[in-house]
């Protein structure tokens, strides 16, 4: 037992006396660790699914926040104090993009100094704020300012939670986990619609008070996330290298104990317990990662790996937000359909859309991530502009119109998702958070604040053709980002993190 415990507190030790014996300089800034290779041992086991639901309960918010903002269009138009136009409700929808490109900015940058749980707390925190504040908006401005303080509340969540996902579920199990949980945006997404059905009802809900109730529900889903969330561990190898090894430690400890039932104190049978030998890193220790080295490291070192992240960014960005945000509109404006009734659409929408990540995330693990970013890029770009040539010529029905959008996003969600998976992983620890805010925020503002306006602006017109050319605009961005995919993407899949990209606080 002395043997074993001996071994358990050196998993994560500053540099050993034995280099001082080989004539070495005694540093004690440098650790020696096996946790990451620890946490990739794992078998699949109740604690990763705890951590799969609370952190997937953020994308059921952020599905909720956007189809509530999509589904209310039409009865923002409609509100005796708001009165907004198609433009402006293009406009306030960018405003909730900006402000998730802000938030996801800032907070990226704080979730690679302060930790990952920290920054749960305070975003989740200004979403509740904000969307909360945005039922009470008086005027088209207060709105637009409220949906862009809710953005920034998301946006940060995005950095901080795909952080964490990349850093505690075991390699073998990433991909697929990765895209499940941005594909929960679309659970989110089916509530939002069943809101919108009842709330937007005016048998029996007045019109103005039916929208405000709306988003208070997503407020009152946002204090849920917070119990749920108090038991996520910080990330142990965030931990290590900002000195803090003794708490990476037990946090990996507990871990252990929660999946195995024991921890490396305790012998255990080889195929229930980490192995004592596994390899280990040895790390140099800081307080934070400089912007400088940050730059560095993003643009000149993996310069490749960046330009497949941007391109994939802010081709699903234009593509979905385009798109989602102004497919009430479409509805309404094309086919006649009822704000009250655009909730029932929304539904099979959304069922298409968390049926691909679930249906061919698996694939993402096994076939690669190559062969399945372009494969998903590249399918649903030419489905939409095979179907945005229906809709010019007249032959879809508001039914058949929903189907194709079903068809063409349950390839498109995981397309979307594998973005967000191939920032996360293709980068060293130190720079991971910030790595994902900068391409989302890039892509978002690129894609995603403009696809709205545009597309609101063309529906504006009345014309089919011009619709399709914004259609075939986002067509085009997928299939550039499908080409940039199988060409430049990293094979990924089942690789441990550290062997993807070497820590950059990593001694040789």
């Amino acid at each position: 037992m002395g043997l074993q415990r001996r071994q358990g507190d050196l998993d994560v030790a500053r540099e050993p006396a034995a280099a001082v014996d080989r004539g070495q300089t005694f540093d004690r800034d440098i650790v020696e660790t096996s946790i990451p290779f620890r946490l990739d041992a794992l078998r699949w086991s109740g604690f990763h699914t705890r951590v799969v639901l609370a952190l997937g309960i953020t994308w059921v918010l952020d599905g909720l926040e956007v189809t509530l903002a999509g589904a209310l269009s039409g009865a923002l138009k409609q509100s005796p104090v708001l009165h907004f136009s198609n433009f402006e409700v293009g406009l306030a929808n960018s405003a909730y993009l900006a402000g998730a490109v802000i938030g996801a900015f800032g907070f990226g940058w704080l979730t690679d100094r302060i930790g990952r749980k920290k920054l749960f707390f305070i975003t989740l925190a200004t979403y509740l704020a904000a969307t909360a504040a945005t039922a009470l908006s008086w005027s088209v401005a207060s709105y637009a300012l409220f949906r862009f303080l809710t953005g920034a509340g998301i946006g940060g969540e995005y950095t901080a939670i795909n952080s964490t996902i990349q850093e505690l579920i075991p390699s073998r199990y990433r991909g697929w986990t990765d895209l499940i949980i941005n594909g929960s945006f679309w659970l989110g997404a089916a509530l939002g619609a069943i809101s919108a059905i009842v709330l937007l009802d005016p048998n029996w809900i007045d019109v103005d008070l039916g929208w405000r109730l709306a988003y208070l529900t997503g407020a009152c889903l946002g204090l849920v996330v917070f119990v749920m969330r108090i038991w996520i561990p910080e990330s142990p190898r965030w931990l290590i290298i900002h000195r803090r090894p003794d708490q990476a430690n037990a946090i990996m400890r507990d871990i252990e104990h929660s999946v195995t039932g024991h921890t490396q104190e305790r012998p255990a049978a080889a195929e229930d317990a980490p192995s004592l030998a596994r390899p280990k890193l040895r790390l140099r220790m800081r307080d934070y990662t400089p912007l400088s080295e940050v730059a560095h490291t993003l643009f000149k070192v993996y310069r490749d790996r960046s330009l497949v992240g941007l391109v994939l960014m802010i081709a699903q960005a234009f593509f979905y937000n385009a798109i989602f945000f102004t497919f009430a509109l479409v509805l309404s404006d094309f086919y006649g359909i009822p704000a009250d009734q655009v909730g029932w659409y929304i539904l099979p929408f959304a069922a298409g859309n968390f049926l691909g990540p679930l249906v061919l995330g698996r694939l993402f693990d096994t076939l690669g991530r190559r062969p399945m970013i372009a494969l998903t890029y590249g399918v649903s770009g030419i489905l939409l502009a095979l179907s945005g040539y229906l809709f010019e010529i007249g032959a879809l029905s508001a039914k058949t119109q929903t189907v194709a959008w079903m068809v063409i996003f349950f390839f498109a969600s995981p397309a979307a998702s594998a973005a967000y998976l191939t920032v996360s992983e293709n980068f060293p620890l130190e720079v991971r958070a910030l790595a994902i805010a900068l391409f989302y925020a890039i892509g978002t503002a690129i894609g995603g604040v403009a696809g709205p306006i545009l597309l609101g602006a063309l529906i504006d017109t009345g014309s089919r053709s011009s619709v399709f050319a914004g259609y075939l605009l986002g067509s085009v961005l997928m299939l550039i980002a499908a080409a940039v995919g199988w060409r430049y993407a990293v094979a990924a899949e089942r690789r441990s993190l550290e062997s993807v990209a070497q820590p950059l606080a990593s001694v040789e």
